[in-house]
């Protein structure tokens, strides 16, 4: 069972709705450790002055903000902690917008909000009121000892809460070199609108998967259980070129209307069977992680 990970209440105008905080996602990576090739054993890192080569003890190091190569402003914990943002527990909602106003790269991470005791009615008016109105609450709320600028908005039967990045956290495109200029051509625009539409669908999260990480455990659970991957060569990845626009854009097309448009399977390598002492631990890992 999820636990909450804040609880508070959320508001807009003078109506407040006692709510928790749960995380919405849980992202599947496969972690390493770092291991000595002689033995196995996990490597240690340690906190080491680059003036003496000394370890240095958590007591003796301070936060440092670098002003110029190599020079340095030192900021005390106390300092810092008189900054920080006012622990309201309240997600107080200053605007409601319409979603399509919110650019997706605002977006960082997403909570669920699901009402405490005795809130289940006002947490269901707000739901549905947000549903048939199609607006998306903005609003700011302090989580641990940041304060974090959020989108609230319906998703199925409850809110989501997704913390956003502000204005001047977002590379502006006026840095960016080489962006064009001109405008297609009909033709080719024409074109590249029934290749868009050949390859339309309904999206269904579900149909995409994560190879890599799928790969990388299976090759763990099959290293575990004894056997050598003898990988191939990768292959070296075609380096991008200029093509004909419109020669690329009909031969898409008629791929699209075959359903050729299809990534090849990945070669794994070869596979040899070779006995390995210590790994049987790593292959139960492997076959949990996998099951997730």
């Amino acid at each position: 069972m999820a636990r909450p990970i804040w609880s508070g209440s959320i508001s807009f105008g003078l109506v407040s709705v006692p709510v928790k905080l749960f995380s919405a996602t849980s992202p599947k990576e496969v972690r390493f450790h770092m291991l000595h090739d002689k033995d196995g054993a996990r490597i240690q890192q340690k906190r080491v002055c680059s003036a003496d080569g000394q370890e240095v003890p958590w007591e003796h190091i301070v936060k440092g903000f670098e002003i110029s190569k190599g020079r340095y402003v030192t900021v005390a914990r106390e300092e810092l902690e008189a900054f920080n943002p006012r622990a309201t527990k309240a997600i107080e909602i200053e605007d409601f917008v319409d979603l399509e106003q919110i650019d997706p790269i605002y977006y960082e991470s997403t909570y669920y909000l699901v009402p405490d005791r005795g809130a289940s009615k006002p947490y269901a008016l707000l739901v549905e009121a947000m549903k048939k109105t199609g607006k998306v609450g903005v609003a700011k709320f302090v989580l641990r000892t940041k304060q974090y600028l959020c989108a609230v908005r319906p998703l199925g039967k409850a809110l989501a809460v997704s913390t956003m990045l502000y204005a001047d956290e977002v590379v502006s495109q006026d840095e960016l070199e080489g962006l064009p200029e001109s405008k297609p051509g009909e033709r080719e625009l024409k074109m590249a609108e029934q290749l868009i539409g050949s390859l339309e669908s309904d999206f269904d999260i579900k149909k995409y998967k994560d190879d890599y990480r799928e790969q990388v455990l299976a090759l763990l659970e099959r290293k575990a259980e004894g056997e050598e991957i003898v990988a191939a060569e990768p292959a070296e990845a075609p380096r991008g070129k200029v093509v004909n626009l419109m020669d690329a854009l009909q031969k898409s097309l008629a791929a699209a209307k075959k359903g050729e448009l299809r990534e090849a399977e990945p070669d794994r390598g070869e596979v040899r069977r070779k006995p390995h002492p210590h790994h049987r631990a790593a292959a139960r890992t492997a076959r949990k992680r996998k099951s997730r």
